[in-house]
C-alpha cells in the first residue's frame, strides 16, 4: 500500500514520499543483482506510513451529531443538507418541511414564515419568537428573544439539528418551541469548489459560490450567494445577498479555535394580507394600502462570532464562545420604523463524560450572557408620495435594552447499558428597559425584570438495535420580547409565559427505516396572545390565563424496496383555551388541526431520482380565537426530478403546486372577527366580518438547478 500524508503540505508530502521511496528502489535493484542471483538474498522489512487526516473538534460530524441527538430523552432530528439540496432551497419549508414537529408556512413564497414548534410563536409570520436559533452553538436570536429568518441560510449548513420542546438544555434553551441549530461546513468536509444556480417561475433566481479547504492546522470555508424573485403576487419583490465564512485553527490535538463571519443584505417588498373575498377574486393582487405606502422590510446584518473548543483527553469537552452583531432595519409599514441594534453575547459550557458509581455518566453545564441595545425611530409613512424618503413627521423615538443571563446543568446517568436517567435545570434572569425619547402624548418608559427556574426529568430506554423509547417532564418559560411590550401605562399587564410539558416518544434509527413519533402535552400559563375583552374590544398582546397545547408529531423514512423510499411528516395539533372567561375552550387560531407531507422517491442510480410529493391540510382552520372565521384547507402536489452527471455535476427540476391550486399559505391571527358589542343595542347580533387576514401561496411553479462540486 502506498504511503499517505494528507496532513502535510503538497511540497512536504512529495519530499517525504521521495525519501520513503529510496529503500524500495534499493530493494528492487538488489533483487536483480548478480549477488542476489548467486543466492546472496537481501531482504528489507516493508515500511508503511499512514497519516491520519485531521478532523474539526467542533462542530461534530453528521454521524456523530446523529448519535448524540439520539441520546436525548426527547424529540430531536438531524436534517442532512445533502437531502434538501436535491431541489429548490429558498424558504424555511424547503429545508425543514420533513423535520418532525416543525410547522412552517412561508408568506407569499418568501423566507419570512410562520415557524412554530408545539404552538410556539403562533401569532408571528415574521421575526420569529419562541424558538432558540443557533449557528454552531452560538445564538442568532437577538437579546429579547426574536430572530430574523433571512439570517438563516440552509445552503450554508452541512446539517440542521432540531430540538423540540424543552429538550435543548445542552444549549441552555428552555422555551416552548425548543431550538434549531444550523451547523456550518468546515474546510475538512467541504474541500474544493461548490457552485450552485437555481432559476424558475415568478422571476426566481438564486446562486451560490462556495470554497473550502485545509492545510495543516488551518481550514476555512467561504460562501457568497444571492437570491431574487419578483414573486407570485404584485408588490412581492424579494432580494437577498449573503456572505458566510468560517476559519479554524488547530493549536494542537486538544485545542481548536474557529471564527465566523456573516453578512446579510435583505430587501423585501410586502404585498400584504387580503380579505377572503379578494383572495377568491384574484390571489395575485397586493393589498392596496401596501402598494400606496410602499411597504417593505429591509435590513442589513453583520455578525462576527468566535468559538474555542478544548478536549484534554479525559472525557471533558470545554467550549467558550462569543459573538457581536450589528443590524439596521428599515421597515416602512403603516408608519416608517427604523431600528439600529447591537447585540453581543458570551457562552461557556462543559461536557464531561465519565463514570459515576461504576456506570456511564454524562454531565453538561454552562452559563450564557447576552445584551442588546436598540435605537428605535418612527415617523409617519408618506409612501409613494415621496419615494426618495418615506419619512414624514416623527411619531416616536426610544432606546431599548434587553439583558439575559442563563445558567444550566444536565446530567445523564446510565441506570443500565440500555437505560438512561436525565435530570437537568435551567435558571435565567432577564431585563427589559425602554426609554421613551419622544414622550408624546405621555412618557411610555418602563423597566421590567423576569426570572425563571426550569427543571427537567427524562428517561430513555434502548429496546433493541436502533429502537428507543423515551419520555420527559419539563418546565419552560418565555419572557415577552419588545414586540409584546408596546410601552405605555398597561405594560405591567404583560407577564412571562410559562409551560409544564410532558412527552412520550418512540425513535427508530435503522438502515432502511427511520421513525420519530412523539405524543406531547403542554399546560401553559399566561400565554402571550393578541386578545379582546368580552365585548370584542381589542386589548393588544395579553396573557391568556390557561391554555393547552397537545398533539402528535410523526416523521419517517422507509426504504420499503430496493431503490424506493417513502418520507412522511404528520402533525396533529390540539391547541385551545382552558376555561377562559372570554373564549372558554375555543381552539387557538393560526394552525391547522392536521398537516401532512408525503414524498415517494424512486432512485435506481445516483444519476436519476424521481419524487412525487403532496402537502395536505384537510380541514379549514380558525384565524380568530373566538372561532368565528376560518381559512380554507388545501391539497397540493408536486414532482421533483434530480440526479448526478459525470464530473461532479448535479441537476434538478422541481415542480410545485402543479395543479395550480389557489390556496392560503398562512394567515394573520386575531382575537375576534365579529362586529364589536354595541352597548346601545345589547341584543344586536355580532356576525363575523371578512378582513385582511389571508396570505396566498404561490401558484404553479417550476424550478431548475445545477450544482457543480470539485
Amino acid at each position: 500500500m502506498s504511503p499517505r500524508c494528507p496532513a502535510l503540505s503538497p511540497l512536504a508530502c512529495s519530499l517525504f514520499l521521495a525519501i520513503l521511496s529510496l529503500p524500495t528502489a534499493a530493494t528492487a535493484a538488489t533483487a536483480t543483482s548478480p549477488a542476489s542471483e548467486a543466492g546472496e538474498a537481501r531482504r528489507l522489512d516493508r515500511i508503511e506510513v499512514r497519516g491520519e487526516a485531521l478532523a474539526p473538534m467542533a462542530p461534530l460530524s453528521l454521524e456523530a451529531a446523529r448519535k448524540r441527538l439520539a441520546e436525548r430523552a426527547g424529540g430531536t432530528a438531524v436534517i442532512d443538507g445533502e437531502r434538501y439540496r436535491q431541489g429548490r432551497v429558498s424558504t424555511l419549508n424547503d429545508a425543514l418541511g420533513f423535520a418532525a414537529g416543525v410547522f412552517v408556512q412561508p408568506r407569499f413564497g418568501a423566507e419570512e414564515s410562520r415557524l412554530s414548534i408545539r404552538g410556539s410563536g403562533l401569532q408571528r409570520t415574521f421575526h420569529g419568537r419562541g424558538i432558540v436559533v443557533l449557528q454552531d452553538g452560538i445564538p442568532i436570536n437577538l437579546a429579547d428573544g426574536g430572530f430574523d429568518m433571512q439570517s438563516l441560510d440552509a445552503l450554508m449548513a452541512r446539517y440542521i439539528e432540531v430540538w423540540r420542546g424543552p429538550n435543548a438544555l445542552e444549549h441552555g434553551a428552555a422555551t416552548l418551541g425548543g431550538a434549531i441549530q444550523y451547523v456550518s461546513p468546515t474546510g475538512y468536509d467541504a474541500e474544493g469548489w461548490r457552485l450552485r444556480s437555481e432559476a424558475g417561475s415568478f422571476g426566481y433566481g438564486r446562486w451560490q459560490a462556495q470554497w473550502g479547504g485545509q492545510a495543516g492546522a488551518q481550514d476555512g470555508v467561504i460562501a457568497l450567494g444571492g437570491y431574487a424573485q419578483d414573486g407570485y403576487r404584485a408588490n412581492a419583490r424579494q432580494e437577498n445577498h449573503r456572505l458566510s465564512a468560517n476559519y479554524g485553527y488547530r493549536f494542537d490535538e486538544a485545542l481548536e479555535g474557529r471564527l465566523y463571519l456573516t453578512h446579510v443584505d435583505a430587501r423585501s417588498a410586502l404585498p400584504g394580507a387580503l380579505t377572503l373575498a379578494q383572495f377568491r377574486a384574484n390571489p395575485r393582487q397586493a393589498a392596496a394600502g401596501n402598494v400606496l405606502l410602499d411597504q417593505r422590510r429591509d435590513f442589513e446584518l453583520t455578525r462576527l462570532a468566535a468559538r474555542l473548543a478544548w478536549r484534554p483527553g479525559d472525557g471533558r469537552e470545554w467550549q467558550a464562545s462569543a459573538f457581536v452583531s450589528d443590524k439596521f432595519l428599515d421597515h416602512p409599514i403603516f408608519q416608517v420604523l427604523q431600528q439600529d441594534s447591537r447585540d453581543f453575547g458570551l457562552d461557556l459550557r462543559l461536557r464531561n463524560e465519565g463514570e459515576l458509581a461504576g456506570a456511564r455518566n454524562v454531565l453538561t453545564l454552562g452559563a450564557g450572557f447576552v445584551r442588546g441595545d436598540t435605537r428605535d425611530d418612527r415617523w409617519v409613512n408618506r409612501g409613494r408620495a415621496n419615494p426618495d424618503d418615506h419619512r414624514g413627521a416623527r411619531t416616536d423615538q426610544s432606546d431599548q435594552r434587553a439583558v439575559t443571563a442563563t445558567l444550566f446543568v444536565e446530567n445523564q446517568f446510565y441506570l443500565a447499558e440500555n437505560a438512561a436517567l436525565i435530570v437537568g435545570a435551567q435558571s435565567f434572569e432577564t431585563k427589559r428597559r425602554f426609554r421613551d425619547r419622544f414622550p408624546v402624548p405621555f412618557d411610555a418608559s418602563f423597566e421590567r425584570d423576569y426570572r425563571g427556574f426550569n427543571p427537567k426529568l427524562g428517561l430513555r430506554f434502548d429496546l433493541a438495535d436502533g429502537v428507543q423509547l423515551f419520555g420527559n417532564l419539563a418546565r419552560s418559560a418565555e419572557p415577552p420580547s419588545f414586540g409584546e411590550l408596546a410601552g405605555g401605562p398597561n405594560v405591567t399587564l404583560v407577564d412571562m409565559q410559562r409551560a409544564f410539558s410532558g412527552e412520550l416518544g418512540l425513535r427508530v434509527l435503522r438502515e432502511t427505516l427511520e421513525l420519530d413519533t412523539v405524543l406531547y402535552r403542554a399546560q401553559l400559563q399566561d400565554e402571550l396572545l393578541s386578545l379582546t375583552d368580552g365585548n370584542g374590544n381589542p386589548l393588544g398582546t395579553r396573557n391568556a390565563e390557561r391554555t393547552v397545547h397537545q398533539g402528535l408529531e410523526f416523521a419517517g423514512r422507509w426504504g420499503f424496496a430496493p431503490d424506493w423510499q417513502l418520507a412522511a411528516n404528520l402533525l396533529i395539533n390540539d391547541f385551545r383555551f382552558d376555561g377562559d372567561a372570554t373564549f372558554g375552550r375555543n381552539r387557538l387560531a393560526g394552525v391547522p388541526k392536521e398537516w401532512l407531507r408525503l414524498e415517494l422517491a424512486w432512485s435506481p442510480s445516483d444519476r436519476f431520482r424521481l419524487a412525487p410529493s403532496l402537502e395536505w391540510v384537510p380541514d379549514d382552520y380558525f384565524i380568530d380565537h373566538a372561532n368565528t372565521f376560518t381559512a380554507p384547507g388545501y391539497f397540493l402536489w408536486g414532482l421533483k426530478l434530480s440526479g448526478e452527471l459525470l464530473g461532479g455535476l448535479r441537476w434538478f427540476v422541481d415542480g410545485r403546486n402543479l395543479a395550480d391550486r389557489a390556496y392560503v399559505a398562512t394567515t394573520g391571527v386575531v382575537a375576534d372577527t365579529r362586529v364589536p358589542f354595541n352597548p346601545g343595542n345589547p341584543a344586536a347580533p355580532r356576525p363575523p366580518r371578512d378582513g385582511a387576514y389571508f396570505l396566498p401561496g404561490d401558484g404553479r411553479s417550476v424550478y431548475i438547478g445545477l450544482e457543480w462540486r470539485r
